[in-house]
């Protein structure tokens, strides 16, 4: 059976709500012709995926699609290529080439690469205010999805907690300096506040939610969706932490146009060859840089250097630099375990270091002996 690309094109109206489009149909063209079907993967467990085809939702094997490579398993938002009606047991063959993949590393010692959702335009990193914002971590959500190619917003959660107009101004501004280029919106699900802007904001196209557990993610789905998709359950009082009420990655289609993936809770957000994502979330800092006398400048001692007089001057917190040299070394460290060339320039920077410490340590020996 084969499927003419001017069909693809115009496939059903199932296919266009989960972001169908022209260029999509011309990727999947050559999978046509093998007389395979297109769908969008709304959920992966158990070896299994259900995708969203022409003819509805169906339940497909990925044997086929769950390659050694952490990072190139299918993944929610994957397109797909899948065996048409008639098939038993019908299989994925095949993943169509993603426009963008939001990444992490995992927690375990290997420090692999982890896929957390595919083909994304918008990142919501979803942070609760029923605890101390943590502006370290809303730094690492940033880098991650500015990397993915997706565009990031942050949604503070639970402001309905913060009645005084006035101090949520505070928060905001607090977050909006570490998120240049970010728009930060306070969210209530329980009184409707910022949902209409939400909603504005990610209508159209596919958008990730992000966060920890008990940040109000599953809530935040169930309210932009229209209806309980998701368990919800209630954080604790004495850290604002909840359970892991999502489990799995799922996909819905969002009234306004558009579809949501709603993600489990993430305890800990390690980078993945983030370079670019850090940058982009330190872009002040990359801009001093710019103007420093060396082009290798380290930003410590060195004279000339524009981010230390930022620093002595007030003008970029002590805070934003440590930071900036956190996630930079981190993201050096991943990098440096699958990139010899990496690995090589850190074991130079280690030996320039050590001399430097070693020279520093006898001159102030000679010093006392004089």
């Amino acid at each position: 059976m084969s499927f003419p690309l001017s069909s693809l094109s115009s496939s059903s109206s199932l296919l266009d709500a989960h972001g169908w489009d022209s260029g999509w149909a011309a990727d999947f063209a050559p999978h046509a012709a093998q007389g395979l079907i297109p769908g969008r993967v709304v959920r992966v467990d158990r070896g299994q995926c259900d995708v969203a085809t022409a003819e509805g939702v169906i339940r497909a094997d990925t044997a086929f699609v769950t390659p050694h490579d952490p990072l190139r398993v299918v993944c929610t938002g994957d397109w797909a290529a899948v065996d048409p009606e008639g098939a038993d047991p019908r299989y994925v063959r095949t993943c169509l080439p993603r426009r963008t993949a939001f990444a992490r590393s995992t927690s375990s010692k290997r420090s692999e690469g982890q896929i957390l959702a595919a083909n994304v335009d918008h990142a919501v990193i979803t942070v609760s205010l029923a605890v101390e914002l943590d502006l370290g971590r809303i730094e690492r959500f940033l880098a991650l999805a500015w990397e993915s190619g997706a565009q990031p917003t942050v949604v503070l959660s639970k402001a309905d907690l913060v009645p005084d107009p006035v101090g949520l101004s505070y928060l905001v501004e607090d977050v909006e300096t570490v998120a240049p280029g970010v728009q930060v919106l306070p969210v209530s699900s329980a009184t409707g506040e910022g949902v209409d802007v939400l909603a504005a904001t990610i209508a159209g196209g596919t958008t990730v939610l992000l966060g920890v557990s008990g940040a109000g993610k599953s809530t935040l789905a169930n309210t932009l969706v229209g209806e309980d998709v998701m368990d919800v359950r209630a954080a604790r009082d004495v850290d604002g932490k909840g359970r892991h009420t999502t489990t799995t990655r799922n996909l819905f289609v969002l009234p306004g146009g558009g579809v949501l993936i709603d993600t489990p809770g993430l305890r800990g957000v390690g980078l993945w060859d983030a370079e670019a994502g850090v940058g982009q979330v330190f872009s002040e800092i990359e801009d001093l840089a710019g103007d420093c006398r060396f082009h290798d400048c380290a930003h410590e001692s060195e004279p000339g250097c524009a981010v230390t007089a930022a620093i002595e001057d007030g003008s970029l917190p002590v805070r934003r630099l440590e930071s900036y040299r956190k996630l930079i070394r981190e993201n050096r460290r991943i990098v440096a375990k699958t990139d010899a060339r990496v690995r090589s320039e850190m074991l130079k920077e280690w030996k320039r270091m050590g001399a430097g410490g070693k020279a520093q340590m006898e001159f102030k020996r000679q010093g006392r002996l004089g």
